[in-house]
């Protein structure tokens, strides 16, 4: 009994050790959009399950992915402040023009809530841990960093990995069609240079992507995501 549970445990020791190597973020970030062909999720939950490993190999040490500090109300607030900024920003002075010249955006994926508070709740929860939290996780906490921490972890390496994180993670909702994607990179592009400046406070990001993505589902609950959109329609027509 023993042997086999030595072997394993030097396996995975291995294992860690191996994609604890700097590169391999970079081949994960490869690797995962090609999964997503097949299925978009597919590449999420690969990236994901690597990230929690070497979370768990790593004794738990979250800093080693941007939690660094202490959930706080501050941190909170200031997270529903940035997603409130964002959204104006974002979904209300940019979107609609967005919608106009490349398309609406695809949210067939999340028609389901609509009017159906059973169907919202249980999205808002699936969305605050896989979306809030898992997303900030791996594409902050895990992409992000670690490929800033390949490219010399320097403010400008931060930056760089900022700006690829903000495309890739664009590219990644490329299901909600040209106008999606855009509209998502800019959004996360706020979120990475966020991080860029917060780099042990991933819970900002967390709790900002939570509120921000909660503003959107809420409109979407209500049937009401349209409203900016027809709103901007109308100015330009008078």
């Amino acid at each position: 009994m023993y042997q086999p549970l030595a072997l394993k445990k030097r396996m995975l020791n291995k294992l860690y050790r191996f994609l604890s190597r700097p590169f391999i973020v970079i081949i994960v970030m490869i690797i995962a959009p090609i999964l997503s062909i097949a299925d978009r999720n597919f590449g999420y939950f690969f990236g994901l399950f690597i990230a929690l490993f070497l979370l768990w190999k790593s004794d738990w040490y979250w800093a080693k992915f941007g939690f660094g500090k202490k959930i706080s109300l501050s941190t909170i607030l200031k997270g529903l402040l940035l997603a409130i900024i964002i959204f104006v920003v974002v979904d209300i002075c940019i979107q609609p023009f967005l919608e106009i010249y490349f398309g609406e955006i695809d949210l067939s994926s999340v028609d389901e809530i609509r009017g159906d508070f059973t169907s919202f709740f249980i999205l808002f929860i699936i969305m605050w841990v896989f979306a809030a939290f898992g997303e900030e996780f791996l594409f902050s906490g895990y992409y992000m960093k670690h490929l800033a921490e390949f490219f010399g972890d320097t403010n400008k390496a931060w930056l760089i990995s900022a700006i690829i994180l903000s495309i890739y993670f664009g590219i990644s909702h490329n299901y909600q069609g040209t106008s999606g994607m855009i509209a998502v990179g800019l959004a996360s592009t706020i979120f990475f240079l966020t991080f860029y400046k917060n780099r042990n406070n991933l819970t900002l990001l967390v709790s900002a992507h939570g509120f921000y993505d909660t503003i959107g589902l809420t409109l979407i609950y209500l049937e009401k995501d349209r409203i900016f959109y027809e709103w901007v329609l109308n100015l330009m027509k008078n």
